[in-house]
């Protein structure tokens, strides 16, 4: 919509070079020309996109404050060597690297070089396959991205059609009612009484515009609300008929459930509670010296530190095992200077004399320095740990069960909500994502000092440890969290918030999805005002409508976009520098820049014509690196452009409706046929992909995936070979069948050589050992436990002789070539059905290995959890009669209640 813009717009941005304010008709005609000897492709599509990862470091998780343990990796890859690359660009995050090209700036190319030939070769992400996306191998030349451009393009055709569609429902029941309303007033022309209710129902109706949809009474979507038995939206747990659940027993309290989207709405949505009482948080336990014969060695020499300086030495050393930190340069280098300023601050390093020992310079003194005897003291309380019997465990986890209780709940409005991150982050050394330039930096020990409490005003405020203070007490009504502070790598700011399962962080959810929901009225309009604006002849304009144009084909993010975890700032469309782009003719643009959590970037994707002209402008001469792609638009500009359209309408609002409308389309495609659950699984897994692709939410293939793949085809060949050994028992009971059968029936299957056999009977014996060992182990624990004697060593020798026995079975059968009959009472039946079994769980493997290949190059979780609306997931659960642990783990579940119960009368609900 260009009549919103002036000549005289301010630049949003001053640093750098900036593009003329006007676009001539002569620089169109020019770019045209130039175009016109190429063949033009579908648009709308990503060849190669997601992120790049060049490392396998460990990374801190976002925003856990200490709450959950880090996943351990397991690589089937080389760790990558860091030994000669301390001098050269490899140490120099990414963002930086990308400056200091000799490369002259040539804004006319069409086929710049992209950024990945300049850096060091990594693992690009992969290409769309014809497998991910569902697509069989066929006959026709039809490349797959005419395909993908083709899908989406319908997609969006559909997404117009349902738009102007919903718009003239509107507009029909808008003027019925009016109708109406005019009619009862001429008929009642003489009573006063009536018109002034109707005028203040009017009134009334016209206020209710604080929600998504302005016609509607709540933010309930279910039709069932009316029928709730609620106080206040607390909904007492009873006899639910229909699901057949009994009674809860008598003595017991009935158990109150806060069903939110069953509760009138508040008249005002921005205060958030009326009354807040918690417990604060939790600490990590102060640092335990180490014992005295324990040191850091400098040059083979004991160092004698403070205990501040020998903490910082200990973070380092208890991760020596983690070689993709430790080996890191940058992650060294900022160790080291945290380490020889604290060393510094405290007093020096001494030797065991008391002389002073100079540690100044990282390249003269890290490498003498040996951090291998505190490692191997923490490795051995690690090894200590891991060893406790599992009453110990069992002990010590309800000991911390029972400390940490007060602070997993708060009471919210006079209700109990789960808290989700209690804990403050332990010191240490941070990680980072990506190429983060702080990696290696000391993490400080938060202190309640620097930790500010949000609380009621009646409420009582939790003690701060003894000794110490709150940095404040607020009693903030429309902030949803508990505490706050600042950590000291970035400043960011960290927050106690409410879990995921909470009703706050519920609700958060709900208004996300509704909003996208909303946006299907308007999605029309924006892409039609957009596609004019491509070529504006103010460059605002254009630039503007460049950037919605790729937020919303290609799920770009805006840049600069905080959201409501408070993450740091990220590069995105409107942020991108003139390095980030690279152009090659006739469509194909190249994103490569450091994304959220500093992790690189690349994306190629197939542009329209006008949008690729556009780029090629907004590159033009006398722009070179460091300057901005978009330098007369920000974030802030774009958002406040969308709130025309709808209110509230933001840049990531696109991200969730298109994963949602394409989800929801894929899903109507579908029959419910005579299938297993299995298959009806996969198929939800298909659109899933196909959704996770058409919206360019894909990753790199896991290291550990070829590891796991040829795992389950072991477990399919094991079933195999379970059915072969049930056809030889066949012919042990009735050699006649194999005459009857046919001999081919009973031969061993192709892809079981044997070798594999024997491997995999070595594996069985080995298998059946450890089983009898484990159980043993178990049960001498419980005779332990329960203040019994322990079975002697001979019990387990005995039981041993099983596997024993196993092993000598298997040996004669290679030998004989025949196989026994098992169990009591066997015959051809008994075989016939348990292969018919195997079958049937061979199909089922088969089907989840192929879901498992298809899904290596896509992230479905990315899609399913934050994008797609999952009351999706529960129509199509209860469609097709699948039960719905099979898509959401117990944790989604939780997560998603709003979602499986609001609708659970609903059969047609639509996103």
């Amino acid at each position: 919509m260009s009549s919103d813009s002036d000549d005289d717009m301010p630049l949003a941005r001053t640093n750098g070079r900036v593009s003329q304010a006007h676009i001539s008709k002569d620089v169109d005609r020019a770019m045209d020309k130039a175009d016109a000897k190429f063949s033009h492709v579908p648009s709308g599509v990503a060849v190669r996109n997601g992120p790049v990862v060049e490392d396998n470091m460990d990374v801190d998780e976002p925003a856990t404050n200490g709450n959950t343990k880090r996943k351990a990796r397991t690589s089937t890859s080389k760790p990558p060597n860091y030994a000669d690359s301390e001098s050269d660009e490899g140490s120099v995050p990414l963002a930086k690297r990308q400056r200091v090209s000799k490369k002259a700036a040539d804004s006319d190319s069409d086929d710049d070089v992209p950024l990945a030939a300049k850096k060091k070769p990594g693992k690009l992400p992969p290409k769309v396959t014809a497998a991910a996306f569902g697509e069989e191998s066929s006959g026709d030349d039809e490349p797959l991205t005419t395909k993908l451009a083709k899908k989406k393009a319908s997609i969006e055709k559909k997404a117009e059609k349902e738009a102007k569609s919903i718009r003239a429902k509107e507009s029909k029941a808008k003027n019925a009612a009016k109708k109406a309303v005019k009619k009862e007033e001429s008929d009642s022309e003489g009573d006063v009484k009536p018109k002034a209710k109707r005028k203040s129902n009017g009134t009334a109706s016209a206020k209710k515009s604080n929600g998504v949809k302005a016609e509607a009474d709540s933010d309930e979507p279910l039709k069932k609300k009316s029928t709730t038995k609620k106080a206040n939206g607390k909904v007492k747990v009873e006899e639910s008929p229909a699901k057949g659940k009994g009674k809860k027993d008598d003595s017991e309290d009935a158990e109150e459930v806060y069903r939110w989207w069953d509760a009138p709405k508040k008249e005002d949505d921005s205060i958030k509670w009326e009354s807040l009482q918690h417990n604060g948080v939790i600490f990590p336990p102060p640092y335990e010296p180490l014992p005295k014969n324990v040191k850091l060695l400098y040059d083979g020499v004991p160092v004698t530190l403070s205990l501040e300086a020998e903490e910082i030495a200990g973070f380092f050393g208890a991760m020596l095992n983690s070689t993709h930190n430790v080996e890191h340069p940058t992650f060294r280098k900022n160790f080291f200077e945290d380490f020889k300023e604290a060393v510094k601050k405290t007093g020096g390093a001494k030797d065991k004399d008391g002389n002073k020992l100079s540690i100044k310079d990282f390249s003269k003194d890290f490498s003498k320095l040996d951090f291998k005897p505190i490692f191997n003291y923490y490795d051995g309380k690690n090894q200590e740990k891991k060893a406790r019997s599992s009453a110990e465990k069992k002990a010590d986890k309800a000991a911390k069960d029972l400390v940490e209780a007060p602070y997993t709940t708060c009471i919210w409005d006079g209700r109990k909500e789960q808290v989700g991150n209690f804990r403050v982050e332990p010191p240490g050394l941070f990680r980072g994502r990506g190429e983060h330039p702080k990696t290696g930096r000391v993490k400080k020990r938060v202190m309640p000092e620097q930790i500010t409490i949000n609380i009621g005003k009646e409420a009582t405020v939790p003690a701060p440890p003894e000794g110490h203070k709150w940095k404040a007490i607020q009693h903030d009504n429309k902030a949803t969290w508990l505490a706050m502070w600042q950590e000291n790598i970035n400043g960011a700011y960290k927050y106690v918030m409410l879990a995921a399962k909470s009703s706050i962080k519920g609700q958060s959810d709900y208004k996300k999805f509704e909003k996208a929901r909303e946006l299907k009225k308007h999605i029309d309009r924006i892409r039609k005002d957009y596609t004019k604006d491509l070529k504006a002849e103010l460059m605002a304009d254009r630039q503007r409508a460049t950037a919605v144009y790729l937020i919303d084909k290609f799920a770009l993010r805006a840049g600069n976009e905080k959201d409501t975890e408070n993450e740091a700032e990220t590069v995105g469309c409107c942020s991108l520098k003139y390095e980030h782009v690279t152009l090659q003719a006739p469509q194909t643009v190249i994103f490569d820049f450091l994304g959220k959590d500093s992790i690189r970037f690349y994306e190629e994707f197939i542009v329209d014509e006008q949008v690729f002209k556009n780029l090629r402008i907004f590159k033009k001469a006398p722009k070179k690196e460091g300057d901005d792609i978009f330098d007369r638009l920000n974030t802030t500009q774009l958002n406040k452009h969308l709130t025309n359209y709808m209110p509230g309408l933001s840049a990531k609002v696109f991200r969730t409706y298109n994963a949602s409308f394409t989800m929801s389309t894929l899903l109507k495609e579908l029959k419910d046929t005579n299938i297993s659950i299995q298959e009806k699984v996969k198929l939800y897994n298909d659109c899933n992909r196909k959704v996770a692709i058409l919206c360019n939410h894909k990753r790199t293939v896991g290291a550990g995936h070829e590891v796991q793949m040829e795992k389950m085809s072991d477990r399919i060949k094991g079933l195999q070979y379970q059915q072969w050994r049930l056809k030889q028992m066949i012919l042990d009971i009735e050699p006649k069948q194999k005459k009857k059968k046919g001999a081919e029936w009973f031969e061993l299957d192709e892809g079981l050589t044997q070798e594999w056999v024997l491997e995999h009977q070595a594996f069985l014996v080995q298998e059946m050992r450890t089983k009898i060992e484990k159980k043993f182990a178990k049960e001498n624990e419980k005779l332990v436990a329960d203040g019994q004697k322990e079975m002697k060593a001979k019990e387990l020798t005995e039981r041993l002789t099983a596997a024993d026995d196993l092993e000598k079975k298997l040996k004669k059968e290679n030998k004989t070539k025949k196989v026994e009959a098992e169990g009591k009472g066997p015959s051809v039946e008994k075989c016939e059905a348990n292969i018919k079994k195997l079958d049937e769980r061979i199909t089922a493997m088969r089907l989840q290995a192929e879901d498992r290949e298809g899904n290596k190059e896509v992230a479905l979780g990315t899609s399913k959890i934050n994008y797609i609306d999952p009351r999706l997931t529960v129509v199509f659960a209860k469609k097709f009669n699948v039960p719905i642990e099979k898509f959401f783990s117990k944790t989604l579940r939780e997560k998603f209640t709003w979602a499986i119960e609001s609708i659970e009368d609903e059969d047609d609900w639509e996103f």
